[in-house]
């Protein structure tokens, strides 16, 4: 006999409060609130996506009092009345979940916990499994044999064994060890003080809550006081905390079947709350389908390039994509290029496919030949995707593209920096409502992948039309959003389209690394790990793997017994980066791990991979940099990422070192000081901070003076180390236990600190407040330019979510300011050095506040004046910018 399909229940009611306090508080351009509908859809989205129940019911409380309210006026009371944005959220999320075909209950007078409860039990006896899916502790007392509880906010399933593992009861008794315990957030009595482990105990001792209550007199201690005062409302918690197991229920489990998808419903509402990726999934309606099509024409012939090379010079506008042989622009063959200029219509011409079906191809000479004139015309306007690839490849075939105006990344991630992805297919799902063919459905992925030259020419070309079709199309709905927003739209035009030009020409130079010395720091890292590895063997005692976080928790907080500072989401000591940081202060064996963490870092990151990194042709290492990465504007670079050699560790400097000149140059490093404290006295006019700046005194010594009342010239090492935390720290939002755990230093002696500090900066107090009031008010915060950080969850119910917003809201404009004024630098740095030096002075790499650029050896000193000109003007602020100079055979030597 073919076995019954499984039940499956979803507690949406615990779901919906759940999702709407721990999620973002996301919100469609309409400001209608989304952000706890969207995280139940996609919790039931992905439940039915991977189980394809075949039986299933969303089930939700009815609106009303129940049954318990009557047993108990005060239940529940303590609650504060549904937040309206989350209130208005409830119907769109059932009306959402009705057109996926879920069936959705809620019956009057009881709660959702009370219908789960009577449908498993009417699911069990008519011979199905029931799976309930609930973030709700209560329904650990349905769990039998054949029912089980998921909770897939925290990816946790619970059968028997698993209940008396999590709660330390049988799931017979989770009705008394609720009882015992109570429920503040429901306001069930309880006993005051009674835990989760003091309720296992008893229940395990006594053997269920009848026994507790007959024993009460035996219970010593004040939770034995606290129970005998609560004995008179036990009974009543156990009457509020049992589910009803016998609701006059008018629907059968068999009834409940999945049904259809109503996908014009599911397409509207969609639509209308913004959820770009799902309406993409199910795709235009049919009518919508045919016009969302792209139209490829395959150019085989010289007459049709020639053809679409006047109709887009008479566009004067048109998108260009190209395809190639490999991801690094530096290495990769041109395999085809294809462009659009109008609404679904687009042109591939392919070049270098192979296999038997590549048909007639143009010569790559003979199209780069007709498109040179086009695309080095800069009246013609070129729209691209991350076009900085593209342009490189270009640039390498002897194309420039002085017309490159529009990049729909940067229009994306200029609009919304934070939360969003800037690839072509999430902006079409988002803005067009439209699945692209990914590349990987093209191509293949993994060990299934092919060369793209190997992809057949219709299914290239219909892929690589698509992409300019969408990138044109993309570009029609981000720049109008960005014309009707004037501080955008001049963020997007004087920093981020002029920078990515400028970043382009320095990936293609790329910088000199010295091999030999790279392989001779790999040899040297690996000997002192293992002197390192032997020294902590002899300290713990035995040996160990140093690379494991299990066999550091064992031998760190069980035998060595060193004090837990942080736990893991599943509970266990941490073993990460600055918990080791902080136990290194006190004790050898996490200093030792600490030394060998950094150095294997350093030589699996740097040493090892950076002479497998040199271009075989350039002799140079060409990093990528990426301008829509970071929320506030930061660039940063991989492959390799020149972002996180440390300075400040002789090892760094060291790596530091094997980045040359070329024979007959120098590099020469510029770097802002300070540049961020010099943004916070500006924005904040504290006239004290801002005078320190003015007079060319040490920021931290003079902050050192302020704030322990001493004479600069008497400001101790210590003091002025603990005045350069607070400088940084504050503007990075930290609290008093956070600069205490940096100083090692008492919580209350911190707060001290940072008392005095405000006391002597008051106009930087006020600044963080008013930030945080108007980042409250507007949901986002700006930098000097315009650039705008969202703070999505600014409003958050969820207090870490909150503070952590508002530490942003606090930070993001310095940050995202030095970021704008640095890329402004790089922008007129380029151009001075194009117009002047050309091949005498090269821009080759940007990292965090610095400059790094190989000058001819005799121009050094007339180049380092124009530089330091040009940087320090990059923003007028009311304190200077100081610009750091100096330059050397290696980059080590330039600082």
């Amino acid at each position: 006999m073919a076995a019954k399909p499984t039940l499956y229940l979803i507690d949406g009611s615990s779901y919906l409060f759940r999702a709407f306090h721990a999620l973002p508080a996301l919100s469609t351009s309409k400001e209608e609130p989304t952000g706890a509908m969207f995280g139940v859809a996609n919790m039931i989205r992905a439940l039915v996506r991977e189980r394809e129940p075949a039986l299933i019911a969303v089930v939700f409380d009815a609106p009303g009092k129940t049954f318990r309210h009557r047993l108990y006026p005060e239940y529940k009371a303590t609650r504060p009345p549904m937040p309206d944005d989350l209130r208005v959220q409830i119907q769109p999320l059932k009306d959402l979940l009705e057109a996926m075909g879920l069936p959705l209950l809620s019956v009057p007078d009881v709660e959702a916990d009370d219908v789960i409860g009577t449908l498993v039990t009417r699911a069990r006896e008519a011979g199905h499994e029931v799976v309930v899916s609930t973030s709700d502790k209560d329904l650990a007392q349905l769990v039998t044999p054949g029912v089980t509880l998921i909770n897939t906010m925290s990816n946790t399933t619970l059968d028997e064994a698993g209940v008396e593992e999590k709660f330390g009861v049988r799931p017979e008794r989770i009705i008394d060890y609720l009882a015992l315990v109570g429920d503040s957030s429901d306001n069930v009595p309880g006993v005051p003080k009674c835990g989760p482990k003091t309720a296992a105990k008893w229940l395990a001792q006594y053997g269920d809550l009848d026994g507790v209550i007959a024993h009460a007199d035996e219970v010593g201690g004040k939770v034995g006081e606290n129970l005998r005062g609560a004995l008179d409302k036990l009974p009543l918690s156990r009457e509020l905390v049992t589910i009803k197991t016998d609701v006059d229920l008018d629907v059968k489990p068999e009834a409940l079947e999945r049904g259809q998808a109503d996908e014009d419903r599911l397409r509207d509402l969609f639509t209308r709350f913004e959820f770009g990726t799902w309406l993409a999934e199910i795709g235009p309606a049919e009518a919508e389908a045919d016009e969302a099509r792209t139209e490829v024409e395959i150019i085989r012939d010289e007459a049709a390039l020639e053809r679409w090379l006047k109709a887009l010079r008479a566009a004067g506008r048109f998108a260009l994509d190209s395809e190639t042989t490999s991801r690094d622009p530096m290495r990769a063959q041109l395999v085809g290029i294809s462009f659009a200029h109008q609404a679904g219509k687009a042109a591939y011409v392919p070049l270098t496919h192979s296999g038997p079906d590549a048909g007639t191809q143009l010569p790559v000479e003979t199209v780069l030949k007709g498109l040179k004139p086009l695309l080095e015309d800069p009246e013609i306007e070129l729209i691209g995707q991350h076009f900085k690839y593209d342009a490189i490849v270009l640039a390498r075939h002897g194309i420039q593209v002085p017309g490159w105006r529009f990049d729909t990344m940067l229009e994306s991630y200029v609009l919304d920096a934070a939360g969003n992805r800037h690839d072509l297919d999430s902006l079409a799902a988002r803005h067009l409502g439209r699945k692209t063919t990914t590349y990987e459905e093209v191509a293949g992925k993994g060990a299934k992948e092919i060369p793209f030259a190997e992809v057949a020419v219709d299914e290239a070309a219909a892929y690589a039309g698509e992409d300019a079709a969408v990138t044109l199309a993309v570009h029609q709905v981000l720049w109008p959003k960005l014309e009707a927003d004037e501080p955008l739209k001049r963020v997007f035009q004087t920093i981020e389209m002029p920078l990515a030009p400028v970043l382009a020409r320095m990936e293609r130079r790329g910088v000199l690394v010295d091999d030999k010395l790279l392989n001779e720091l790999s040899r040297e890292f690996a000997e002192r790990m293992s002197a390192i590895e032997a020294e902590a063997f002899e300290v713990a005692g035995r040996e160990f793997n140093l690379g494991s976080p299990k066999q550091l928790q064992e031998l760190l907080f069980e035998e060595q017994n060193l004090p837990v500072i942080r736990k893991t989401p599943k509970g266990q000591p941490s073993t990460a980066e600055d918990v080791l940081e902080q136990l290194a202060r006190k004790y050898p064996l996490p200093r030792l791990i600490m030394d060998h963490r950094q150095l294997a870092k350093l030589k699996s990151t740097y040493t090892d991979k950076l002479p497998a990194q040199i271009d075989p042709d350039s002799g140079r290492i060409h990093t990528s940099y990426h301008q829509a990465v970071a929320a506030t504007g930061r660039l940063s670079s991989n492959d390799p990422n020149l972002q996180n050699i440390p300075i400040r560790t002789a090892e760094g400097r060291r790596i530091r070192e094997a980045f040359i000149a070329r024979r007959g140059y120098r590099l020469l490093a510029a770097d802002y000081s300070q540049i961020e404290l010099r943004i916070m006295a500006h924005l904040s006019a504290d006239e004290g901070l801002a005078k320190a700046f003015r007079d060319e005194r040490d920021i931290h010594a003079a902050t050192a003076a302020e704030v322990f009342g001493a004479e600069l010239e008497n400001v101790t090492a210590d003091q002025r180390r603990a005045a350069k935390a607070i400088n940084f720290g504050l503007i990075y939002g930290m609290s008093a236990f956070g600069l205490g755990r940096q100083l090692d230093i008492e919580r209350a002696q911190a707060q001290e600190y940072i008392d005095r500090y405000f006391s002597r900066y008051p106009g930087v107090k006020a600044y963080m407040k008013k930030t945080r009031e108007k980042a409250h008010a507007k949901g986002f915060v700006e930098t000097l330019y315009g650039r705008r950080l969202k703070l999505p969850n600014i409003g958050s119910r969820n207090y870490q979510q909150r503070q952590a917003a508002e530490r942003a809201a606090i930070n993001a404009p310095m940050q995202g300011t030095a970021a704008d004024i640095i890329k402004r630098a790089m922008i007129e740095v380029d151009r001075w050095l194009e117009n002047q030096y050309r091949d005498d002075a090269l821009m080759l790499m940007q990292v965090h506040d610095e400059l790094v650029l190989e000058v001819r050896s005799g121009m050094v000193e007339e180049v380092a004046a124009g530089i330091r000109k040009r940087m320090a003007t990059a923003a007028e602020l009311s304190v200077p910018l100081v610009v750091d100079i100096g330059h050397g055979s290696n980059w080590n030597e330039a600082h």
